[in-house]
């Protein structure tokens, strides 16, 4: 069988002119150094957090097709008020995919690079949209035998995400967490991790079946936020859980202000202190880490001063705790990627049909419950 030299690899590109042009290039695969592997990708996910690169700025609405069914293309326009946004990357080809996994098909000369030599490994660090991927054998997580690519490719960013914000929670003091748009692959992971370590979890979804989807796995506490009621129900969960700590995925709109309000009105249900103007002395923080309404964050301040609204990355998290402690979330995922971390997609696509209009048109929604894994190689 003859080696491959060449493979292809998705890239998007923003042009100065206000197109984006997405489309697939073949690519060398270069010889792996001393203390690199090649993998050869069988699996990787579409995460919300991919579509931001994949896309950019782009009004998909005015996505258009052409190319060929080996070598499809994907242009739509940039409307003019977001190429500011877009300046830090125009007229550069960029690869996407945040995570995969795959075979170990070629090692260089070290005794770790070596040691993966047909294992399979999960990986994260870009450009996972492409056949193969040339890495260095220490950011390469083998994957127990038995385990496949499909269930090894979202090793990283929901469960490591999930876990982070438990040892978010843990490590600023607070006792239990809010979760919003709660029935995604990464917040089912949230509540498996929850019920696991005892730990009481507020989830807030979008509708009655997504409760339902999370009542099935056993999740105790569920608000829905289109319920007339939303206010005072997620009060009560709040009282009896005493979260004080929230994860919000919307981002835009009233949800991260009415989440805080909430908050203090539960703490002050329980508190025997004198009346202060000033509000509670409990700290409430929100911290936004997706962008699913691009509205502005809207926040009536009703809810006293002892509070913080911030972001929260995955990956400024991880810098921040050290390599031990990232080792440590890190081994626990691969021990438990066949249950609590376990990822469900709802298609599987090659490289060009991760490019049609049909399939972009779905996953491009961010909907619940609609999770695309790609098959490089397929």
């Amino acid at each position: 069988m003859t080696e491959a030299t060449t493979g292809l690899q998705l890239r998007s590109l923003i042009k100065a002119s206000g197109e984006l042009e997405v489309s697939l290039v073949p690519v060398d695969i270069p010889e792996p150094g001393d203390d690199e592997v090649v993998v050869r990708i069988e699996a990787t996910p579409i995460n919300p957090s991919d579509l931001g690169l994949l896309f950019g700025a782009a009004d998909m609405s005015t996505a258009k097709a052409s190319g060929t069914p080996d070598a499809p293309v994907i242009k739509a326009r940039v409307p003019d008020a977001a190429m500011k946004a877009m300046a830090g990357r125009l007229d550069e080809a960029m690869p996407v995919g945040n995570e995969g996994a795959g075979t170990v098909i070629k090692a260089g000369g070290s005794a770790a690079a070596q040691a993966l030599l047909g294992k399979t490994v999960a990986m994260i660090g870009g450009a996972m949209y492409a056949q193969y991927r040339v890495m260095k054998a220490v950011d390469c997580l083998q994957l127990a035998d038995g385990t496949t690519a499909a269930e090894g490719a979202s090793c990283f960013v929901n469960p490591l995400t999930a876990l982070g914000m438990v040892e978010t929670m843990r490590r600023e003091g607070h006792k239990a967490l809010v979760h919003t748009a709660a029935a995604s692959n990464l917040g089912q992971m949230l509540n498996r991790i929850c019920l696991k370590d005892g730990i009481d979890l507020v989830n807030i979804v979008r509708s009655e079946a997504q409760a339902k989807l999370l009542r099935d796995i056993g999740a105790k506490y569920v608000v829905d936020s289109t319920s007339p009621d939303f206010m005072a129900e997620l009060t009560q969960a709040l009282e009896t859980t005493g979260a004080t700590i929230a994860f919000d995925a919307i981002g835009g709109g009233r949800l991260a202000g009415q989440i805080l309000t909430c908050m203090e009105a539960a703490i002050n249900r329980t508190s025997s202190g004198p009346y202060s103007r000033y509000g509670s002395n409990v700290l409430k923080q929100v911290y936004i880490y997706g962008g699913l309404d691009t509205r502005p964050t809207e926040i009536v301040r009703n809810f006293g001063m002892i509070w913080a609204v911030g972001g929260w990355l995955l990956f400024p998290f991880l810098q921040k705790i050290g390599a031990a402690d990232a080792g440590r979330l890190r081994a626990r995922v691969a021990a438990e990627i066949k249950t609590t971390f376990a990822s469900h997609y709802t298609q599987v696509v090659s490289l060009q049909e991760a490019l049609s209009l049909e399939a972009i048109t779905v996953y491009n929604k961010r909907s619940t419950g609609e999770k695309f894994l790609i098959a490089p190689n397929k």
